[in-house]
């Protein structure tokens, strides 16, 4: 096991990719502009998603997101005071749970910087444990007895 924390991206996505992911066509994830660029803030920073052979390892899921807008908001999708209920990928990924502050500042914010939202919801867990690794074969023989 592997102690890591985990990054989750809530990101909104236009009805027509969303339509595509849901039917599992994963072209969509090249096809999306927002996606395209969380994917690349994903592969620029090589801490996200290591799991040693594998990188920029991630998962998703597909939901809704619902929200109001408050006065002073300026949103990108709604009005004030208007209920609205967004498409939404939500993009889960991990990393080293002893990586320094100042790293994990920096991939945080350059995810800020490309989010379409003017609140977005971003994720941040503190230490956890996943796999890393296949378990070994003395896991393998006990469970089997």
């Amino acid at each position: 096991m592997k102690s890591v924390r985990k990054l989750r991206v809530h990101w909104p996505v236009a009805s027509e990719p969303f339509s595509q992911l849901a039917k599992g066509d994963a072209d969509a994830f090249r096809d999306e502009a927002g996606i395209v660029a969380l994917l690349q803030a994903l592969s620029e920073s090589p801490d996200l998603g290591d799991f040693g052979n594998y990188r920029h390892v991630f998962e998703s899921g597909l939901g809704f997101e619902g929200f109001t807008c408050a006065e002073g908001a300026k949103p990108t999708l709604g009005q004030v005071g208007q209920r609205t209920i967004s498409p939404t990928l939500v993009l889960t990924t991990y990393f080293d749970a002893l990586l320094d502050d100042v790293a994990v500042e920096r991939f945080l914010q350059r995810i800020v910087d490309i989010h379409p939202w003017e609140v977005p919801v971003i994720e941040l867990t503190g230490p956890l444990s996943v796999s890393c690794t296949a378990l070994p074969a003395v896991f393998e023989s006990a469970s089997a007895s």
